[in-house]
């Protein structure tokens, strides 16, 4: 999971809710941005407070983002339904958080697991978007040590309350994601953002995890602008999968230095300078002058 490094929203951004056809999604968004927007969907267990980080750095970029908590997380809130959250249904509420932005097609990121649904949703409808970004998001399932640890998790969900689960993670987390100089209130949201979880969304998006089959063949027809970026370690996905991931589809490749598997977190500042640079290249800005050939 992201720890993100700030929890207060940048001067400028707000906090609200985005009616969209299929309901509303709790935002945070920078508001107007000259070069474009950004949809931000973040991963298992996550919300949009992991893009906290970026949200200056690329408003100063000139870009307006929007950061989602999808359907069954933090403040959105969802159905105790696991049909709810059956990855295509996930996908449909990005098409619909990306039409009601009303600003013409943005760039969509995903975050981890955020970067299968956005996939998914980019398959679906490639003229929804600018381009897609891949953020520390492989090509198929997660690694084995994490397929196990996913498993543990889904069999105690239906037998013990989110409070029990959450400690007994806590005592799981592996090395490279621990973090004992977490400062108090960001290790209170942590905890505050788990318990908001909707239970089935986590089992719904769990066994997604484990079982999400290889679309690379798909990705790599895609016509829309593609975007891998990882930092130089990766618990989740193998940092040289992605690499191959980008290899396949052609897609431009960053590696963050010094991050893993959250640079949105770890490393925003080079985060945000690699992601405005991809979003530039790929939706030029209309106010510069065209280079001579």
């Amino acid at each position: 999971m992201s720890r993100p490094p700030i929890l207060e929203l940048p001067a400028g951004a707000r906090a609200y809710r985005l009616a969209t056809r299929r309901g509303e999604f709790a935002v945070h968004d920078t508001g107007a941005g000259e070069r474009g927007t950004a949809l931000l969907v973040p991963g298992f267990t996550g919300s949009k407070e992991d893009f906290l980080g970026l949200l200056e750095p690329l408003a100063r970029r000139g870009f307006r983002v929007v950061a989602v908590d999808g359907r069954g997380q933090y403040e959105t809130g969802g159905p105790r339904d696991e049909t709810a959250y059956a990855q295509h249904e996930l996908a449909a509420d990005v098409l619909a958080q990306a039409g009601a932005l009303d600003c013409g097609p943005p760039h969509l990121l995903g975050h981890s697991l955020g970067g299968l649904v956005a996939r998914a949703a980019a398959l679906h409808t490639p003229a929804a978007f600018a381009s897609l970004t891949l953020m520390s998001s492989g090509p198929g399932p997660v690694s084995t040590a994490q397929q196990g640890r996913l498993k543990m998790l889904l069999g105690a969900l239906p037998v013990m309350d989110m409070d029990s689960i959450w400690q007994a993670m806590r005592e799981l987390d592996p090395p490279e994601a621990a973090d004992e100089a977490t400062p108090p209130e960001v290790a209170d949201f942590l905890h505050r953002r788990w318990l908001a979880n909707v239970p089935e969304q986590l089992v719904a998006t769990g066994r997604q995890l484990i079982a999400e089959p290889d679309r690379t063949a798909e990705l790599a027809t895609l016509p829309l602008p593609l975007h891998v970026l990882s930092g130089e370690r990766d618990y989740a996905w193998p940092p040289a999968l992605m690499d191959d991931l980008a290899r396949r589809t052609g897609a431009r490749r960053t590696v963050i230095a010094g991050a893993e598997h959250s640079p949105n977190a770890e490393q925003p500042e080079e985060t945000a300078e690699a992601l405005a640079a991809a979003w530039s290249a790929a939706a030029p800005d209309p106010h510069e002058a065209p280079a001579r050939p």
